[in-house]
């Protein structure tokens, strides 16, 4: 099958045949159980489509589905496209032994992406060896464990230099930058790497000073929210065992707020670009 590096991501094509289905169902005016029943399903397999607990689309229940909710033509055709398209494979499948969640898949398909980080450089804007250097810092991957990784990773990054690049508006506490991961040399690198992703059309940048004090995200820690061209909006939460993914509208205002003071609170772009190269060239070599 086709291996996928584009904003092209099968697995928001699912999630979109999902919400689709559903909105169907409930314009026909039947619950999943009933729709379940009516095609003499399990009762309980419509409402996991429409969850999106589904890898392969079957296109023989997709036309079912738009025979009893009685779907048009064109939502039918638009219906087994998503379908179709969504049975693709997408470059994260090579790195199954690497990724522990859907995420690098939500974010192929994202048009933009809020990030606020608090203790790290977010995952898109790392340098290999700052990457490998975080890595080695949890003790539990042996090199070749970290090497593969380091690869994940920058394969993952790729999605900014597509024809079709997200835009990505990153806060950054300063913390994150002062901490010496990996050594004086890789940090200045990674600093240096900031600058120059900050100079991206698509890409901005804003420091968190130290100075600003107490903020709204002191207590819920980093954070992503990833926008969707035709789809709701996602906030991804991870912790070092486990992986959130809140989508009800509150949980998404509530985070959208957040990272609107902290862009308010944080340098402006300039500022933090030109705070950051005073921390470069701070660091003692």
């Amino acid at each position: 099958m086709e291996v996928i590096i584009t904003n092209y991501s099968p697995t928001v094509r699912r999630r979109r045949l999902s919400l689709k289905l559903a909105e169907l169902r409930q314009r026909a005016g039947l619950t999943a159980t009933e729709a379940a029943k009516r095609l003499e399903w399990d009762p309980a397999k419509v409402a996991r489509m429409e969850r999106n607990q589904w890898k392969r689309p079957d296109l023989h229940d997709i036309r079912l589905l738009c025979d009893l909710y009685g779907a048009t033509e064109d939502e039918r055709e638009a219906l087994l496209k998503l379908a179709r398209e969504s049975r693709q494979r997408g470059w994260w499948a090579d790195y199954s032994d690497v990724f522990g969640s859907a995420y690098p898949e939500f974010e192929a398909g994202a048009s933009f992406v809020r990030t606020y980080q608090a203790l790290l450089v977010p995952g898109l804007l790392q340098t290999p060896a700052y990457t490998a250097a975080v890595l080695r810092g949890g003790d539990v991957l042996d090199e070749a464990g970290v090497e593969r990784r380091v690869q994940a990773r920058q394969t993952r990054q790729e999605i900014l230099d597509r024809e079709d690049p997200p835009t990505l508006v990153a806060v950054i506490d300063e913390a994150a930058l002062l901490r010496m991961v990996g050594g004086p040399q890789v940090m200045r690198e990674q600093i240096r790497h900031l600058i120059e992703m900050a100079a991206r059309e698509n890409v901005t940048i804003q420091v968190l000073a130290l100075d600003t004090g107490a903020h709204p995200a002191q207590t819920t820690g980093g954070f992503v929210i990833l926008d969707f061209p035709e789809d709701p909006s996602l906030v991804y939460l991870e912790t070092c065992t486990d992986n959130l993914w809140l989508e009800r509208q509150p949980e998404i205002q509530h985070y959208t707020l957040v990272f609107s003071k902290l862009q308010t609170l944080a340098l402006s772009p300039d500022a933090s670009v030109q705070h950051m190269a005073i921390i470069a060239d701070r660091i003692d070599t």
